[in-house]
């Protein structure tokens, strides 16, 4: 387990503490300039640095040609300097400008080329022609470089001079994991990529929020034990899924985190089950927060919950973000910059996670030790004030509503759906019902 003093972030002594929003900026600004792809040091770097947040992040290296379920770990792609150059000798394309104007895994190119060749690696965006656009080559032998389409109308030269001074050869895929121990060894799963350079929201946002929520509940009493990973996208997580084939079946609850800092409404992707208990634990948690959102069906295409949720394993993992991918004019573009990724939005989301987690943690099934007729509350003082606001005809509404629903059937989510009532108020009427004995815990 995690020791519960965490390290803070280091602030010269003249600034006031940061809120939560800061903390989460400062991590996310952090992380910003490094570049990172499926493989290499800059995932490296972005894990020793989460390792600073988060004693106990464990590093997992897995070597080239490993098979990871119906896949292989490809060759390690590393990058020192990419550029392309007119015939004056100026960068007219620079990766050390921004990561994004390289193609992710391109390999090595050394020449002049033609403007007819070089166009035929070019990547642009005519309908934002200011920014650039972000895209990767994994999986093929190819090179490229994207630019604004302005700066690409702008390149007339007859030659350029392509520099791409990169690796790919045999080396390793790096994850990070991090177990928090509870009560039990059944676990929740908090799952988020680390892969794409230069975009703060996809996924930085996710990374950062992942790892302030480690920080609290790290410092919480827990029943569940909560397992962190960061990975690549897709073939982290299927990497991830391949080596712990045999204890996934610990997986209760999961969630998939990403693009958390940008605007628009909070969307919850329902898990391949369509019922699980993180499913109504999502919709609960949103609708009773009151902020706009929406609750999609799940589908086969988007981001890591597709594996977690292939039908050979079938985990109750949702995702879990704000404005979906593609869904937003600055998805994967230059725009996905610093300032889209707002502190009071990414704190807005590491709130409701925590509460969507609160929730799954204290989700519990109980059995009325007096089913037979009511029982009379009033001589046993739960009528009178409880404090924190709870007395009153809502207090008893809801000792009610959990007293003739604790049948061994219900859990207390479906009774706060049933009844319309807070969580938070109906977990704390069963507490109290617990504590006067007209209530027993039952076993998970």
């Amino acid at each position: 387990m995690l020791p519960t003093a965490l390290p803070a972030l280091a602030l010269p002594a003249a600034h006031p503490p940061m809120g939560p929003g800061e903390q989460l900026h400062a991590l996310v600004r952090r992380l910003f300039p490094i570049c990172r792809s499926i493989t290499g040091d800059g995932v490296r770097q972005t894990l020793a640095i989460l390792g600073e947040y988060l004693p106990g992040l464990q590093v997992h290296e897995v070597p080239t040609g490993t098979p990871v379920l119906d896949w292989t770990v490809p060759r390690e792609w590393n990058i020192r300097e990419a550029w392309v150059k007119n015939q004056r000798g100026e960068k007219v394309i620079d990766f050390e400008a921004n990561n994004l104007h390289l193609v992710g895994y391109s390999v090595p190119v050394r020449r002049w080329v033609t403007r007819a060749e070089l166009e035929e690696h070019l990547h642009s965006l005519p309908e934002q022609p200011g920014l650039i656009p972000y895209r990767t080559a994994y999986y093929a032998e190819a090179w490229g470089f994207c630019l604004a389409h302005t700066a690409r109308l702008a390149l007339t030269d007859d030659t350029y001079e392509v520099c791409i001074d990169s690796t790919l050869a045999p080396g390793a895929l790096t994850y990070g994991e991090l177990l928090l121990p509870g009560e039990t060894e059944d676990e929740i799963l908090l799952s988020c990529h680390i892969c794409h350079p230069a975009l703060a929201n996809d996924n930085l946002s996710g990374v950062a929020v992942a790892t302030y929520l480690a920080r609290h509940l790290a410092r919480e009493p827990r029943r569940y034990s909560y397992r962190f990973v960061f990975v690549p996208g897709t073939i982290g997580s299927l990497t991830w899924l391949s080596r712990h084939f045999d204890t996934v079946g610990r997986v209760r609850h999961g969630l998939v985190l990403t693009l958390l800092g940008g605007p628009g409404a909070f969307t919850y992707k329902q898990s391949r089950r369509g019922n699980a208990v993180v499913d109504q634990a999502a919709a609960l948690v949103l609708a009773q927060a009151g902020v706009p959102h929406a609750v999609r069906p799940f589908s086969p295409y988007g981001y890591d919950e597709r594996q977690y949720c292939s039908p050979g394993f079938n985990l109750p993992v949702g995702c879990f973000s704000r404005a979906p991918f593609g869904e937003f004019a600055e998805y994967h573009t230059s725009a996905d910059n610093l300032d889209f990724v707002r502190p009071d939005q990414l704190a807005e989301s590491l709130d409701l996670v925590q509460e969507l987690l609160a929730v799954l943690d204290a989700n519990r099934r109980y059995r009325s030790r007096s089913p037979y007729g009511e029982p009379q509350l009033g001589r046993r003082g739960l009528y009178k004030n409880v404090g924190g606001g709870l007395d009153g005809a809502a207090w008893q509404m809801a000792l009610l509503w959990v007293l003739n629903l604790s049948d061994g059937q219900h859990t207390l989510l479906h009774i706060a759906e049933r009844a319309g009532l807070p969580f938070a108020q109906v977990h704390q009427a069963a507490i109290a019902l617990q504590g006067t004995d007209l209530l027993e815990l039952l076993p998970d």
